[in-house]
């Protein structure tokens, strides 16, 4: 019934790995992240696993550790108290509602986190967008990730949103899994954090028509993170320049997700903070649901949104940003003169990509926008 959307098993993975050690950019990914190691050590490593647990043991968390230190300044993090054993000596499953910034590093960072402490992985619900290519759909569904089928006509779309919405419900309620969900489709390129009501109604999809009933078995735990220095952020900048003044829809060029995709892996991301939030309470959920239908899901998210908006670790770039773009420095107690001017050289960099018939000052407004929206949002 899940065959299409679930993580591969254990045979499934093995032999998609053996696939993807095929891949000749393996070897190029081996030499950028353990260039002291044979070329060949990534080749070897995936072409021999036997289980999902041995992957993400033996090669996932090795990588993402690597990443973290080529391009990171230390990620750091909160809030795993609420995943404490019960009485039963059993950890409690959520599904993690998560602003998302970056389309690999959001869920793997995560990952990294809950290895090092000993607590059970979690699935990743990631669009189908990002697994067209079977390369990446071996490899990303041997990552314990489920595939969110999207661009589809209305019937197809509620089909395929039914079976998602019973899966993730199976799995938290029988407690396999923890199941990391971005709040919105696609990444907020523009820095604001906002769940889509869809995304809950979704989640209700499933249920009995409860309101309480349904979202108190799902267990949504929000879930923030911050980058100090944001991913992509010229490349977002950029797109969105461009949305702006396009008279058609925007189409992403050949390849552009894989360039983001490498492009967030690879680029400085300065400090990371993960924020574990508290989960929504019965009281909360029992306050939404006393509102018209509509309603009920508007103040969900709203809930949802104020407890990522509070848990989104701000650095002294967002200050320094905001205060750039209104002109003046009233919150110049959040930061030193030296930050400011380390920022303004960074931004003067990352503008010196803006190519040729792009307006360069609408790229500045808009990347300064990215980094202190976040400041508004609080």
């Amino acid at each position: 019934m899940y065959d299409e959307i679930r993580p591969f098993n254990d045979e499934e993975a093995s032999a998609a790995l053996r696939r993807v050690s095929t891949n000749p950019g393996i070897k190029k990914i081996s030499q950028y992240l353990f260039p002291e190691q044979d070329p060949d050590l990534m080749v070897h490593l995936l072409a021999n696993i036997k289980s999902v647990d041995q992957f993400q043991n033996d090669v996932m968390s090795v990588i993402v550790k690597a990443v973290t230190k080529k391009s990171t300044q230390g990620v750091t993090y909160d809030g795993l108290d609420y995943f404490n054993k019960d009485v039963k000596g059993n950890v409690p499953k959520y599904v993690l509602l998560s602003n998302h910034r970056d389309i690999v590093l959001d869920a793997a960072f995560i990952q990294v986190i809950f290895y090092d402490n000993g607590l059970p992985l979690t699935e990743i619900a990631v669009g189908d967008n990002l697994v067209q290519n079977p390369f990446f759909e071996d490899l990303i569904r041997s990552n314990r990730m489920i595939k969110v089928t999207r661009s589809l006509n209305p019937r197809e779309v509620y089909t395929t949103s039914k079976n998602l919405s019973e899966y993730i419900r199976m799995r938290i309620t029988e407690s396999a899994n923890s199941i990391w969900l971005a709040q919105r489709q696609g990444r907020a390129k523009d820095g604001n954090d906002y769940t889509e009501q869809g995304l809950l109604k979704m989640l209700a999809m499933s249920g009995t028509g409860d309101f309480v009933k349904d979202f108190t078995e799902v267990r949504i735990m929000p879930m923030a993170i911050s980058y100090e220095l944001e991913s992509c952020d010229i490349l977002k900048a950029i797109e969105l320049e461009r949305r702006a003044h396009m008279k058609t829809t925007y189409v992403k060029a050949p390849n552009e997700d894989y360039n983001s995709m490498l492009t967030g892996i690879c680029q400085q991301k300065g400090r990371v903070h993960v924020e574990f939030c508290k989960p929504i309470t019965f009281d909360e959920l029992r306050g939404c649901a006393d509102l018209d239908h509509n309603q009920r899901f508007q103040r969900l998210s709203a809930i949802v949104d104020d407890r990522i908006h509070q848990g989104y670790k701000l650095y002294p770039n967002n200050y320094i940003a905001l205060d750039m773009l209104k002109g003046n420095n009233e919150h110049c107690d959040k930061y030193y003169p030296w930050e400011k001017e380390q920022y303004r050289q960074y931004m003067e960099t990352q503008l010196q990509k803006v190519p040729e018939g792009v307006d360069r000052d609408d790229v500045k407004k808009i990347f300064l926008e990215i980094y202190a929206n976040p400041v508004l949002n609080r």
